[in-house]
């Protein structure tokens, strides 16, 4: 079992005397209602120290004093140079305010893991400092895990991300719309190639070498056996690993990791470059992927060369209902016919199906 790591606070003469466990209980009490003369930080310092006071009053009251502050001070607080245990707190406290998160998230004091935290938390902008952050995504991968599981993570952040890990949004591919935080500037841009290599580095561990084995290419499909063992094996990687094996990896890789629920890693899957049609075809119909995967297929001009591609895309419930009507313009008759009766389409879907058939004159 851990130990827990012993907090050691910076604090001045004069707020020692109101914070340490030896002070006078009035002088506590007194601090622990914030009515001391100190700097914001230092102030939020104190009322933190006093939440581990043996006096279970001082420590109830310095709580509801720090998480309290007025939001001046707790601005101040958060962007200036303040105990990284203190702004874990505060994130944790305020984690419902996006200007206060934001603040927090610019502050190079914050840990990597209150920075995982922070990045799992549904505010836009939030996600954008994260996702711009390469120093931090360098160093700690739990970072692009949260990004790809936040709901709010769009398709400018994850091309962001999969650029700066080699993986480039094919020519082919086109956004039909746009990501109102793409021009902002990243806080940290790195483009020192030592920093790409020194992050490919960091996918080169026993885990993706071990998959790499199990995963080269055979002309032959897996049995039984290998393809539990690759769902164990993928079951145990980190997000950093499952991106290179979607990147690296066979069809049978691809057909699992384009399913995971980390939006990053599907996007990765589906970008591979040995992705064939018969693999795209399959991702088309199924209705267990992740809307960004949809998005990515109906984006791509190869892939929707396919009529087959086309017809799954717009039959499939997990395509954008817009998107799924755009398609139905390129379908037969026949299968016009066919989505106008199906109970498996979203209404709006059948019903612009028959609004298709009855403009030809075929109602």
């Amino acid at each position: 079992m851990a130990e827990t790591q012993k907090i050691t606070l910076k604090l001045s003469p004069q707020a020692r005397r109101y914070a340490s466990p030896d002070a006078p209980l009035e002088a506590r009490s007194m601090a622990a209602r914030g009515a001391l003369p100190l700097p914001p930080v230092e102030l939020a310092t104190v009322l933190f120290a006093l939440l581990h006071d043996p006096d279970a009053e001082i420590k109830t009251t310095a709580r509801e004093s720090l998480d309290g502050l007025p939001r001046d001070l707790t601005l101040s607080v958060l962007s200036g140079e303040t105990h990284p245990a203190l702004l874990s707190h505060l994130a944790h406290v305020h984690h419902d305010d996006a200007e206060l998160m934001e603040k927090l998230a610019l502050n190079s004091a914050v840990t990597d893991e209150t920075f995982i935290f922070l990045a799992s938390l549904p505010h836009k902008r939030v996600v954008e400092i994260a996702a711009n952050n390469q120093q931090r995504l360098l160093r700690c991968a739990e970072i692009v895990d949260a990004l790809g599981d936040n709901p709010l993570t769009g398709r400018a952040v994850i091309d962001r991300i999969l650029s700066f890990l080699g993986i480039e949004r094919p020519d082919a591919e086109h956004h039909e719309d746009t990501d109102p935080f793409d021009d902002l500037p990243g806080p940290d841009e790195i483009t020192d190639d030592r920093a790409r290599a020194a992050l490919r580095a960091l996918l080169g561990d026993d885990a993706a070498g071990l998959a790499q084995e199990l995963l080269e290419e055979r002309q032959e499909a897996p049995d039984e056996q290998e393809r539990i063992n690759l769902l164990q094996l993928v079951q145990t990687m980190t997000v950093m690993q499952k991106i290179k094996l979607a990147r690296m990896g066979n069809g049978e890789a691809r057909s699992l990791l384009v399913r995971d629920t980390n939006k990053i890693v599907a996007t990765a899957a589906i970008r591979s470059p040995k992705i064939t049609d018969s693999e795209v075809l399959q991702f088309a119909k199924a209705r267990n992927v992740c809307d960004a995967v949809m998005r990515i297929i109906a984006a791509n001009r190869e892939f929707t060369r396919s009529y087959q591609v086309k017809l799954a895309l717009a039959t499939n419930p997990k395509t954008a209902q817009p998107t799924a009507m755009k398609f139905l313009n390129y379908l037969q008759e026949k299968d016009l016919r066919s989505i106008m009766k199906s109970k498996d389409v979203p209404t709006a879907v059948s019903t612009h199906a028959r609004r298709l058939l009855t403009k030809k004159g075929k109602i």
